[in-house]
């Protein structure tokens, strides 16, 4: 495919995203379906069209003045792409399977169109009903955090220190032109691609033997800052895919119990092959289906060193990944996981010994899903109270210090937007006290 039709079939992707409300993943993979000729070049092309697109609609849509797909398309190109208002009439030829030529008005807003007057929501490309919450955790730092969560993401892995190091994994794979990252001491950032597109690291043998896992390195500092210790039982109580539990195995050593699950089965299924790839020691206790079931963590209660709560949320600090959830957020969503969250931290606390540590983490910037989730979780009970993190020295310059615990954001420490918070269960009933993890 030219460049040219890889527009006309992002524009149709788009025309479909907005019109049924759907995944952008969904999407993409019904057009691959129904345009089987369309290489696997052409898919990840498009693919990066979309994605660059819903990151700027709103921004996009200003400066073109219309909130088309096309004109967000348009828009993304010059804002997010760089390109100049004659290449991109170029590409708007009308021939073959390129877009209709640019009309007189698109020119103009192509050249005269700006974000000078655009509200703060534009500018920024969230939705406006969030903008007040996430006023509240960014402060002055708003914008400058909101550019930085519109842009790509970059593409990290974390080094399994149960089979290698980090220098064992950049000799092997000098093709990928890794470097460490920034902040995680067993993370490598990769290169991608101008479009996006990274390597197929599924295929490397080191994948294939455990030595690395795909992980930004927000999520892996998430799991740092659990400070889970060898000889330890640790709960990893929203385990999904496993990628906080092989961290964990991995921060344990192999030595203690660790036990991993999640509310819903389904996020359990890979695992399995991650553990046994990883080399990682875990017990998988998948709940069963329908409402009578069994509570497979009951014979844990009172027992646990640490509990890892990494919550569902609205997933407000993944944006750059997933800029499509940004625009299906509604309030009723956010409301939904705010109960959720209560749900599962009540569940959580009951795991803990006297003593023990509960680590709560979400992928999420909103104020309303984690500061105020920690504050629920302390009214309700009278044993617990807030503990310090193992921030590692380097690290918590980068930090944002929230009231409950400390938050990452994409333009501070360069990952995705993660919140940590500790908290203690005292001894005897007594509300614990702030002693280091």
């Amino acid at each position: 495919m030219t460049p040219a039709a890889r527009l006309s079939a992002a524009i149709e992707v788009l025309d479909d995203v907005a019109g049924r409300r759907r995944p952008a993943a969904d999407a993409l993979k019904d057009w691959g379906l129904a345009h089987r000729f369309a290489g696997s070049g052409d898919r990840a092309a498009i693919a990066s069209l979309v994605y660059d697109a819903l990151r700027r609609r709103a921004s996009a849509a200003w400066v073109m003045g219309e909130d088309t797909s096309r004109a967000v398309l348009v828009g993304m190109l010059r804002l997010q792409r760089g390109l100049a208002p004659p290449t991109i009439a170029e590409l708007f030829s009308g021939e073959r399977f390129a877009p209709p030529p640019l009309t007189e008005a698109e020119r103009a807003r192509l050249d005269a169109g700006s974000l000078a007057d655009a509200p703060l929501h534009v500018a920024g490309d969230v939705p406006d009903w969030v903008l007040p919450s996430l006023e509240a955790a960014l402060g002055d730092d708003l914008l400058l955090e909101l550019k930085a969560l519109a842009r790509r993401a970059p593409l990290d892995l974390r080094v399994n220190a149960l089979k290698t190091d980090r220098e064992a994994v950049l000799a092997a794979l000098p093709h990928l032109g890794a470097a460490p990252t920034p902040h995680a001491p067993h993370g490598l950032r990769v290169p991608v691609g101008d479009d996006g597109r990274g390597p197929a690291l599924h295929v490397e043998p080191e994948f294939l033997d455990g030595w690395f896992e795909i992980q930004d390195e927000g999520s892996q500092l998430a799991a740092l800052l659990s400070g889970a210790r060898p000889g330890e039982t640790v709960v990893d109580l929203c385990a999904g895919g496993g990628g906080k539990t092989l961290a964990l195995a991995a921060m344990m050593e192999n030595r203690g119990r660790l036990i991993a699950s999640d509310g819903d089965p389904r996020r359990l299924a890979p695992i399995h092959e991650r553990l046994r790839r990883a080399g990682a020691a875990a017990e998988v206790r998948t709940p069963r289906g329908g409402r009578g079931r069994a509570d497979v963590l009951a014979d844990l209660d009172g027992q646990a060193d640490l509990v890892l709560v990494d919550a569902p949320c609205t997933g407000a600090g993944t944006w750059r990944r997933n800029p499509d959830a940004k625009w299906r957020l509604r309030p009723g969503s956010l409301a939904i996981r705010v109960a959720e969250q209560a749900a599962v931290l009540d569940r959580a606390a009951r795991l803990l010994r006297p003593g023990g540590r509960l680590v709560y983490v979400t992928c999420s910037l909103l104020p309303e899903e984690n500061d105020a989730a920690v504050a629920g979780l302390l009214a309700r009970r009278g044993d617990l109270a807030g503990a310090d993190l193992p921030v590692p020295d380097p690290l918590a310059p980068h930090l944002r210090r929230m009231r409950a615990g400390v938050q990452m954001t994409p333009a501070a420490t360069g990952t995705d937007g993660f919140y940590v918070a500790a908290l203690r269960r005292g001894e005897d009933g007594r509300p614990g006290t702030a002693a280091a993890s």
